[in-house]
């Protein structure tokens, strides 16, 4: 199978996460900064998780760019990653409605580490069915944000109900590590 489906496919599920997201949030009820005020949590949250999928969705590009072969394993992988994701809404809007609540802040950081879990089981899938000189696998070298990530979403879950500003603080602190654009993928494709 070609990648260009599992991309479109892909895009189209990370499309309807954000507009799902998107449309949690409410709409002021008056014309001044007063009535904005109180819909300051709701958009944090909203952009902290719509930045997420689109690190995801940036990566995830960058990732199928290295795939020569779309194997069974990759289309499962792919759709394991696919499910986490999808329920960034749930989590969102769910620590949102709490004000960021022990259990709700644990479980937006859970699934933010099933996420991340699921996208290092799409990269060994992708590296798998690259074979021995699998680009991926050249590009990836030690990889030390995709293995400090899902140790700090595990400090966050337990911070989350000790003290909650400092979970939320950290799954701030990973996107923007992950914002950098990671270039060790584009480096080895454009080499070769």
């Amino acid at each position: 199978m070609g990648k260009g489906r599992l991309e479109a496919f892909s895009d189209g599920v990370m499309a309807i996460i954000i507009t799902i997201m998107v449309l949690e949030l409410k709409v002021p009820h008056g014309a001044d900064l007063a009535a904005v005020r109180p819909l300051l949590p709701s958009f944090l949250s909203y952009a902290l998780s719509f930045i997420y999928v689109g690190i995801y969705w940036n990566n995830h590009h960058h990732l199928l760019q290295t795939a020569d072969r779309v194997s069974g394993a990759v289309l499962w992988a792919n759709l394991n990653l696919l499910f986490w994701l999808s329920l960034f809404p749930f989590a969102t809007g769910w620590m949102d409605e709490n004000h960021f609540e022990s259990l709700p802040s644990a479980t937006y950081g859970f699934s933010l580490l099933m996420a991340a879990s699921a996208y290092y089981v799409l990269q060994q899938c992708i590296i798998a069915a690259g074979g021995p000189q699998s680009v991926l696998k050249r590009a990836l070298g030690s990889d030390w944000k995709g293995k400090l990530s899902p140790l700090i979403y595990i400090i966050a879950i337990a911070a989350s109900f000790v003290v909650h500003w400092l979970a939320q603080a950290l799954y701030v602190l990973i996107a923007l590590v992950w914002l950098v654009p990671d270039r060790r993928i584009e480096r080895v494709v454009d080499a070769d």
